[in-house]
């Protein structure tokens, strides 16, 4: 049997080798292929059968040479005839029937498999997202999961079908004549080696091509969005792009070259066994049916016969490679599906009902987790963990009371640690001591699903699909109907340019939105949080690199959505903080001071020299 591509492992060059077959791996592809074990039972059965019945013909040309012809049967011969043709349309049928059943498992293992996977890379904590090359990891829900299927499906069925074909027609050989059997398996030696060491050669191609275009895949996810064309474009670096992918695409096509020349070779010497066994069979046989010691159907019959254990007989050989190779793909599907999740909710977990919106962050200290807790090495770059596990604290016991409806707004130098506490908050990350609460509710207590939609975010680059305004926008609310919608937006000061777009609700708003200007996709991502109607606001940026235009209507939007909401608000603009119930400063991973921009300003310590600087504000609004 050949080795297909499908089956290899990008990028790895060592993932077979030393490879074991671990019963644990077997049990967990045999829960895999549970749900269809009446259609790999039907499947295996209708292989037999099609082994069996590729026997009668043989069988019938030895009855017609030997004794329909000499004994001039005409009824006789048009019997056996028909029969060769029912024996036909019998394997036409059960080849019909082996690719239905094949099918049939196999698509039912990828939509189980990449259903299981995306469900477990949407669980995957946002640390994961940061070290993962998301190229390596559609790769993963794609190649290895057709891999995986083919485990199941190709492997296993070639290793079945060679078995049951070999031992069948060596069996009828052997019962036909044993001397011309063992005739034709004499040369088989002189060719198995050497077909070996070609299926593994195969195997090597394969997994280097397999592992390139791993990489361009990963170039054209990177390049091929909004963001990377532009950045592209920005730096005159189109020679070089192409250049690069140039390089991979030509050792793609070399080594495709040298594939199908390998491929070739084996299939010829395959062909050229096969026509030496029939000459082997057809000389010594002549000589034999010469002297009476078999009849000239017999050796008609074993000239057929010969023709099929060749095939089975190498595919046999390098099985051994196949199931393995096979194997790695289910096993590459494991280690996804074992990644650790870092954030789960705990048992016994409860939803947080109508929560009002006060907030408590409990001398937390946070240190962002270590790789090995929330990554998987084979998904980073070159495969291996890149840098070193962090070794300091990004806040260190920071203590933090926000009652509802307070606007708190958190001020610092970059890297002080001032997204990273809301995003402790929304518990995309989890803290490493102290505590953060929301109505007295420890958010390690909650469900996760109803601690998010507590909480709504708007960041500095809000996100958009896609997709149409209207599906971005009810992404926050599925249920929501037109009016709620159209409210939504008219609060949020963006009804008007969505109804002057060519489609209106309807327009397709381009990848991460940019089809709409800056300030239009804040007032949109505003009027999404809006239909999300959560307690809690965190505004991370949500006015910055905003023309003076752009920034009035989003403060507008912003002053609907902030009111009778828990606000907290992280900003360098004074226009945007200084009117804060509170602000909060940040100086490496600790408060440094809080209270009102007056109070602050009058205590003339680190945020009124900061603002007299200019340091880390954008003093213009003052």
């Amino acid at each position: 049997m050949m080795i297909s591509p499908h089956m290899l492992i990008p990028g790895d060059k060592t993932a077979i080798e030393g490879a074991k077959l671990r019963r644990s791996s077997m049990r967990r592809v045999a829960g895999f292929a549970r749900p269809y074990k009446r259609s790999i039972t039907g499947f295996l059965v209708s292989i037999f059968i099609a082994a069996i019945i590729a026997l009668i013909p043989p069988f019938l040309f030895r009855m017609i040479v030997d004794q329909a012809i000499p004994a001039g049967d005409k009824r006789r011969i048009i019997t056996l005839t028909v029969v060769l043709v029912a024996a036909a349309l019998s394997d036409a049928l059960l080849q019909i029937i082996q690719r239905w059943y094949s099918a049939r498992i196999g698509e039912g293992l990828i939509y189980d498999l990449r259903v299981a996977l995306f469900d477990k890379v949407q669980n995957m904590p946002i640390a994961f997202f940061t070290r993962t090359q998301t190229g390596a990891l559609i790769s993963r829900l794609n190649n290895d999961v057709i891999g995986a299927q083919t485990a199941v499906t190709g492997t296993l069925g070639s290793v079945v079908s060679n078995f049951i074909v070999l031992t069948t027609t060596l069996a009828a050989m052997l019962a036909l004549e044993w001397r011309l059997t063992l005739l034709a398996l004499i040369i088989l030696p002189v060719f198995i080696v050497p077909a070996r060491r070609v299926g593994l050669r195969l195997q090597e191609i394969a997994r280097e091509q397999m592992g390139l275009n791993a990489a361009m895949n990963t170039q054209m996810t990177e390049r091929f969005n909004v963001s990377g064309a532009m950045l592209v474009k920005l730096f005159g670096r189109h020679k070089e792009e192409v250049g690069a992918f140039a390089s991979r695409a030509i050792r793609v096509r070399d080594i495709g070259i040298t594939s199908a020349m390998y491929g070739r070779v084996f299939f010829v010497a395959l062909g050229l066994v096969g026509a030496l066994g029939a000459v082997a069979i057809y000389g010594i046989g002549a000589f034999m049916v010469v002297a009476g010691g078999i009849t000239i159907g017999t050796l008609v019959a074993m000239a057929a016969f010969v023709q099929r254990i060749y095939q089975p007989l190498i595919g046999l050989t390098n099985a051994s490679v196949d199931i393995m190779t096979a194997l790695v793909s289910f096993e590459r599907v494991f280690e996804v599906l074992d990644a650790p999740v870092a954030i789960t909710d705990r048992p016994g977990a409860v939803e947080i009902i109508d929560p009002r919106g006060a907030v408590e962050f409990d001398h937390v200290t946070f240190r962002y987790p270590p790789a090995a807790t929330v990554s998987i090495p084979s998904l980073e770059l070159l495969g291996v963990m890149q840098g070193s596990d962090p070794d300091t604290d990004v806040l260190t016991d920071v203590s933090l009371s926000i009652s509802p409806g307070e606007t708190i707004a958190l001020v610092g130098a970059s890297g002080t640690g001032k997204t990273t506490l809301a995003m402790l908050l929304a518990r995309l990350y989890d803290v490493t001591a102290g505590a953060v609460r929301l109505d007295g509710h420890d958010v390690r207590d909650l469900t996760s699903v109803s601690l998010r939609a507590a909480i709504g975010v708007v960041s500095q680059d809000s996100h958009m699909f896609h997709e149409s305004v209207k599906s971005n926008l009810v992404y926050a609310h599925p249920d929501a109907t037109e009016e709620q919608m159209v409210e939504a937006c008219r609060a949020a000061k963006i009804h008007d340019v969505i109804t002057a777009l060519p489609d209106g609700y309807e327009t397709i708003v381009g990848e991460r939105g940019y089809r709409l200007s800056g300030g239009e996709k804040q007032r949109l991502a505003i009027a999404r949080l809006l239909l999300k109607n959560p307690a809690v606001m965190i505004l991370d940026e949500a006015t910055s690199h905003l023309d003076n235009e752009g920034e009035i209507l989003v403060q507008l939007a912003l002053e609907a959505a902030m009111k009778n909401r828990t606000a907290i608000v992280i900003a360098h603009r004074l226009s945007t903080i200084r009117d804060a119930d509170r602000i909060v400063v940040l100086n490496n991973g600790m408060i440094a001071e809080q209270g009102t921009h007056d109070q602050l300003m009058n205590a003339n310590s680190l945020y009124a020299s900061q603002v007299r600087a200019g340091e880390g504000f954008d003093s213009a609004n003052v």
